[in-house]
Formats: structure tokens, C-alpha cells, sequence
């Protein structure tokens, strides 16, 4: 019996896929020109597949700051803030992260899996509840198994399960924290937040909300679904991320329950990992204000992916319930679904392939995820060779691919 051996299924199923073509967890960029441009093996290729939302990863702004902070400051910390201290610039991110959120507490970690393992796994433990909604991303799950609170899953953007579950627990002693994302990860649906929240007052418990995807995304000054929903009084804890809308790296939570900043000395997570590198702080906190200056960049975002979503609709692609900057589209098996990836691949497209148990429904899908940074042209480029190999492979009917 071998180390590995238990896991020679997935073993096999990643050397099926390595068989068929590219490996699409190792494709290599030879050069990243912009945001939405790179080079895969000598081919110009169309980056569709980046989380880059607002393009700000090559913000003029953003790299300067970046640069004067490594040349001042250094390379590292070295070492986590409890124990190294903190530079202040992490003072000056989280207090830029609450005012604009406008919540008194602000507290940044150094990945955005990070931030949603240590806020989860502190605020509730053994002997709590914590209610999630099945399909959480794997940060949130893993969080639940650290933090060892008895985990109550409710059916995908279901109000009424969740309310029938709490309904449930009745009088049971503990803690309930209800935990559902702004915009999901895998095919960019939104949760039901205003019908969330109701069933949160009317039944208690606190209500965490991950925008990881949805900063930036949604709302009028782009706080996310809470603020979309208009019910940022009834979400106690966000959690989110710096690698999607800011182009950097971190996560952070903010709140206005009191006592959170006890959280520095009893967050695990938090207390034993180095703290984020001057570098990458300075332009996080360029890219928040280049974020609040130009609502122009949200606007852009949000028609963009209406034009790659519904011209895959139309085309008869099975797109997601909703358009939104993830568009994922659902293939009908593993064998089109790697062909396809590779086909666009080598067309100069790139973007996710995602396999089961990965996808919410076990079946594989093709995710994009657009940027502000994207043109049309681009775009029209995407959904053009979308459509030859769609419908070369069966994917999607000829006389639909002419009719788009």
C-alpha cells in the first residue's frame, strides 16, 4: 500500500485528460502582454480565462506604486504581523477597506482562501452551526473541517431550505452563521441575498457573505451584492479577495460586530502566516482607488459580459441562469468538453476547464471570465471560433452557428 495509492483514481482520470490533448493545468504563458492578451507556445491568444475583472493588472498606477514599495521597503515581511509587526501600509489597506465598505473593522490576510479558512474557522467551533449553502467554494468547506462546527448545508440559492433548516435547530444552543458568495465562482449565478437576509432576521444568526467574485462586479460603488441588494445592514461579516477586481493577491473581512479585532490573536491562520509584501499591499490599495475613481471600468465590465453571454446563448450554448463577468458554458460530456478546451486553445483562446466533482451539477463546463480591459472585437473574435468548433464537435447546431 502506497502513499498515493488513494488517490490513483484522480491519478488516472488527469493522465485521460493529459492524453487527450493540452493539460490545461500546466499551460504556460510565454509572454503576458495585457490584461487581456498573452502568448501560449508562439500562438497570440485571447486571455478569457484570468478573473482579471477591471483589468487593473496592468494599471500604470498600480505598477508604480508597487515598484517605489519594493525599492523602499523591501522584498517581504518575512514573517506574520504578530510576531514581525506591521508595516503601514497594512494599517493603511484596512483602514481604506472599512471606509470604503463603511464598516469599523477591516482585517487583511494574505490570500483570499486564507481570509475565508480564518474568519470561518474563529468565529464558529465546536458546538455552533454553520450553514452553508452547497455549492461554497472549497475555502468555505475547508474552513468548516479547521473550525469543527456541526455544518448544515442548504440547498444552491434556496431561502425556504435554509429557512426550513434553521427552523429546525429550534432552540439548540450555539451559534448559527450563515454563510452564501455574492457571484458563484463556477458558473456565475447570484445569490438570492435580499430573500437570505429576510429569512437571517426573521430566524437569527449572523450572515457572512463571500464577494470574492462580486467586488468590484456589483452594486452602485461596486461593494458587491450586499450593497446590489440593498441589504448591507442585515450582512455582518464580508469576506473577500484582492486577486480578482484589485489584480494583486490577499483577502480581507470586514464588519461592524463589535470585539472583532480579537480575531488578531486568536485567528490561527492569520497568527501564522507572513503578512503580504510591501509590493503587493501598495498596489492593492492603488488598485481600491482606481476601483472608486472610475465606476466607468464596472460599467464596461458588466456590458462586455453581456455580449459574450448572449451571443453563446444564441448560438445555443448552455449558458448559466444569469449574464454576469463568469459565463460558463455547460458541455454535454468529458470528451467534447477537453476537445473543445483544446480546440480554443490552439484557436488562440484561453480560458477554465472544469471537470467533476469540481462543477455544481457534476457535469464539465467551459468557464470564462471577462474583463473591462476586453473589446468587442475581442469578444466577437471569442464567440466566432466558440462557434466553428461548437459546432464541428456537435456542441451546438450549424444553422444556429450561421444564424449568430
Amino acid at each position: 500500500m502506497g502513499l498515493f495509492d488513494k488517490h490513483l483514481a484522480y491519478r488516472d482520470a488527469y493522465k485521460a485528460i493529459q492524453d487527450a490533448g493540452a493539460d490545461p493545468f500546466k499551460v504556460r504563458f510565454d509572454k503576458v502582454i495585457s490584461p487581456t492578451e498573452g502568448v501560449v507556445e508562439g500562438r497570440p491568444t485571447i486571455l478569457l480565462g484570468t478573473n482579471n475583472y477591471l483589468g487593473l493588472t496592468f494599471d500604470q498606477q498600480a505598477i508604480d506604486a508597487s515598484v517605489k514599495a519594493v525599492q523602499e521597503r523591501g522584498t517581504g515581511t518575512t514573517g506574520s504581523r504578530i510576531a514581525n509587526g506591521s508595516f503601514e501600509a497594512h494599517v493603511e489597506l484596512e483602514q481604506e477597506l472599512a471606509k470604503f465598505y463603511g464598516r469599523k473593522h477591516a482585517m487583511v490576510f494574505t490570500t483570499g482562501y486564507q481570509a475565508n479558512l480564518g474568519v470561518l474557522s474563529t468565529l464558529v467551533g465546536r458546538g455552533d452551526h454553520l450553514i452553508l449553502d452547497a455549492d461554497s467554494h472549497a475555502s468555505i468547506y475547508d474552513a468548516s473541517r479547521l473550525g469543527q462546527a456541526e455544518v448544515i448545508r442548504f440547498r444552491h440559492n434556496d431561502p425556504e431550505d435554509l429557512a426550513k433548516r434553521l427552523r429546525r435547530l429550534g432552540d439548540a444552543p450555539g451559534e448559527r452563521l450563515i454563510v452564501v458568495e455574492g457571484v458563484y465562482s463556477m458558473i456565475g449565478d447570484v445569490a438570492p441575498l435580499k430573500e437570505i437576509a429576510a429569512v437571517k432576521r426573521e430566524l437569527g444568526g449572523y450572515l457572512l457573505v463571500d464577494e470574492a467574485h462580486s467586488m468590484g462586479v456589483l452594486g452602485a460603488t461596486g461593494r458587491g451584492l450586499a450593497e446590489a441588494a440593498g441589504v448591507e445592514d442585515d450582512v455582518d461579516f464580508i469576506v473577500g479577495t484582492f486577486s480578482k477586481s484589485l489584480g494583486a493577491i490577499g483577502g480581507f473581512c470586514v464588519s461592524n460586530v463589535d470585539d472583532f479585532d480579537v480575531m488578531r490573536v486568536v485567528c490561527r491562520p492569520y497568527m501564522f502566516t507572513a503578512s503580504l509584501p510591501p509590493a503587493v499591499v501598495a498596489s492593492t490599495i492603488t488598485a481600491l482607488r482606481r476601483m472608486i475613481e472610475q465606476p466607468e471600468l464596472r460599467d464596461r465590465l458588466n456590458q462586455n459580459a453581456k455580449r459574450l453571454y448572449d451571443g453563446l446563448t444564441a448560438m445555443g450554448f448552455h449558458t448559466g441562469p444569469t449574464a454576469s463577468p463568469v459565463v460558463a458554458t455547460t458541455m454535454p460530456d468529458q470528451e467534447r468538453a477537453i476537445a473543445m478546451w483544446n480546440g480554443l486553445l490552439q484557436a488562440g483562446v484561453y480560458l477554465n476547464l472544469a471537470l467533476p466533482p469540481a462543477t455544481p451539477d457534476s457535469r464539465p463546463l467551459l468557464r470564462a471570465s471577462v474583463s473591462a480591459a476586453h473589446t468587442d472585437e475581442q469578444i466577437d473574435a471569442v464567440l466566432k471560433t466558440f462557434a466553428e468548433i461548437g459546432a464541428a464537435l456537435g456542441v451546438i447546431e450549424p444553422l444556429k452557428r450561421a444564424r449568430a
